[in-house]
């Protein structure tokens, strides 16, 4: 299961969620993007307490398309310092993971 990651990222509570999401997806870094409803987040950034609109990103990828995800998602991203974070899948059923490895790949963007 090694090779299936999730990828965790916030974005502001926009259309530009969806473009990230949909650009992910379309580019074949990710399988599928999970965009969960609005929340509230509340952060430390730059010595000021802040609290923002935000929008959890849960990213289905696999392990060989993480670097090239990274840089995509810092391409695209709003924010000077995006959440990038990585979790590794430890167990998942063969077709699901078999479906993200068909549709995480070499495409073009």
């Amino acid at each position: 299961m090694s090779q299936i990651v999730v990828v965790l990222t916030t974005m502001p509570d926009d259309a530009r969620t969806d473009e990230l999401a949909r650009a992910l997806v379309h580019e074949r870094l990710a399988a599928c993007v999970s965009i969960h409803p609005r929340m509230e987040s509340v952060y430390r950034w730059k010595g000021a307490v802040e609290r923002e609109a935000e929008r959890q990103l849960v990213i289905k990828t696999t392990a060989d398309r993480v670097d090239a995800l990274r840089q995509r998602v810092h391409e695209l991203h709003p924010y000077e310092l995006p959440e990038f974070l990585v979790l590794p899948v430890e167990s998942g059923t063969d077709a699901y993971v078999q479906w993200i490895t068909e549709n995480c790949g070499a495409g073009t963007r």
